[in-house]
């Protein structure tokens, strides 16, 4: 059997490669994947070459080395069983089911260091790293008692969001998605209300007679709504900017209330642990947390579609022409 690789070789061009199953070095040990999930955002990005090609992948992630630039490899939630390992590897960990921040293929090597036990379904728990990110975003928005909050965008890592926010004691949770699907989700995940573009929520706004937002995250990874979410956020709120646009360019109109807003905006990404947080929070603490949240909220919803990786150039044109239809997908290995 060879191993299957998948590999972003142009503007909406993607190739699965095959080369020889590896063999692990001592201090290794061989995955044999089950299933990773397409993170929309960011490979869309570099499917649609939105991505700028001379930054690093992600200098965080030993795997993930070099820059955004054809050829590449990419993916971040891989989960499958450990079929080999290495003479120094100690402990039990032939058979064991195990996530990795991998990209896309059917085998990969790896030390233990790098690997995630997890003991939910492989199909649950692809959804690790979208929930560390959600996870990560509502600790840097840093909720309080009776915030009135908006979330922009409902993907997989938006609705997590939304899910993750519900348990605060808010005054209430509004999402803002234009695909009536997904405000569904949104609703059954603990939105109070969800609207479908920000003509509605400013209408929503008006009426309760309301400031605005204190907290709003924008997640959606439309630039467009980076200005929508600034506009939505009341005196002296706080945006907490999720997506990454890539080479989109973001237009903002700050010449009228801005100014005197005191609104503050500030980015978010999971790589790293936020300085303020750093003293009592570490990346391990964070994935307990995650695996926690993951195993109590009902996630099935959240997946759309399965493709063998063999289709997998189904799979991004179905993200890339369909959002209506798509939300979590997830490619499969035989």
């Amino acid at each position: 059997m060879a191993a299957r690789s998948l590999y972003f070789t142009g503007p909406r061009e993607v190739t699965v490669r095959e080369r020889p199953v590896p063999d692990p070095d001592p201090d290794q040990v061989r995955v044999r994947t089950e299933r990773s999930a397409i993170s929309p955002g960011t490979e869309l990005l570099l499917y649609r070459d939105e991505a700028p090609a001379d930054i690093e992948i992600d200098e965080t992630i030993d795997v993930l080395d070099g820059t955004l630039s054809y050829p590449l490899q990419y993916g971040y939630a891989a989960v499958g069983r450990v079929t080999a390992t290495g003479a120094n590897v100690d402990g039990d960990w032939e058979g064991r089911r195990v996530f990795a921040f991998h990209p896309h293929e059917s085998h990969f090597l790896a030390t233990p260091s790098e690997l995630i036990p997890v003991d939910q379904p492989a199909e649950r728990a692809t959804l690790l790293a979208n929930a560390e990110a959600a996870v990560n975003f509502v600790m840097d928005g840093r909720p309080r008692v009776g915030d009135r909050v908006v979330v922009f965008g409902q993907g997989v890592v938006g609705l997590l969001t939304t899910a993750v926010l519900s348990e605060f004691p808010l005054g209430e949770l509004v999402t803002v998605d234009p695909y009536e699907r997904r405000r569904d989700l949104s609703e059954r995940l603990g939105a109070d209300t969800t609207v479908a573009d920000a003509a509605a929520l400013d209408e929503r706004i008006a009426t309760d007679h309301v400031d605005g937002a204190d907290l709003t995250f924008e997640l959606s990874g439309n630039p467009d709504a980076l200005d929508d979410a600034i506009d939505a956020t009341g005196y002296a709120g706080q945006v907490i900017v999720g997506s990454w646009y890539g080479n989109k360019p973001a237009t903002l109109h700050l010449g009228g209330e801005f100014h005197r807003s005191h609104v503050r905006v500030r980015s978010s990404q999971v790589s790293r642990i936020d300085p303020d947080h750093a003293g009592r929070w570490d990346k391990d603490r964070r994935l307990s947390l995650v695996r926690d949240l993951l195993a109590e909220v009902d996630v099935s919803a959240l997946f759309s579609h399965e493709f063998p990786v063999e289709r997998a150039d189904d799979a991004y044109e179905l993200l890339d022409g369909s959002p209506e239809r798509a939300l979590g997908v997830l490619l499969t290995y035989q």
